[in-house]
């Protein structure tokens, strides 16, 4: 068994050069949101969900975006109910969220 069942990276990139970067769009926020509602939901741990920043994950033009692993899988989102809903189907359930995957 994997260390961490679901091992979040959330892309945190500031880019200041004009080009799009996954902070600008609120990555940060959500991000501590996410550790946050993990932690309340008793989530995180050995063997649960491990959140944590990343730096630039090259894909800020789709951001905000995260990636958990071990399964590979990208999210983009824009919200605080996109996030409770990857906790709640994708984490607690073991159900990918669709709507809110990037397949490219």
């Amino acid at each position: 068994m994997d260390y961490y069942k679901h091992h979040v990276f959330f892309c945190l990139n500031l880019r200041t050069n004009g080009e799009a970067s996954c902070d600008q769009h609120g990555a940060t926020k959500l991000f501590d949101y996410a550790k946050k509602q993990c932690k309340e939901l008793n989530l995180n741990g050995k063997h649960q969900v491990r959140v944590n920043r990343a730096g630039c994950l090259d894909r800020c033009e789709l951001g905000p975006v995260m990636v958990v692993y071990p399964q590979g899988i990208w999210y983009q989102f824009v919200d605080e109910s996109d996030i409770d809903e990857i906790i709640q189907s994708h984490f607690m359930q073991g159900v990918p969220v669709e709507r809110l995957m990037l397949n490219e």
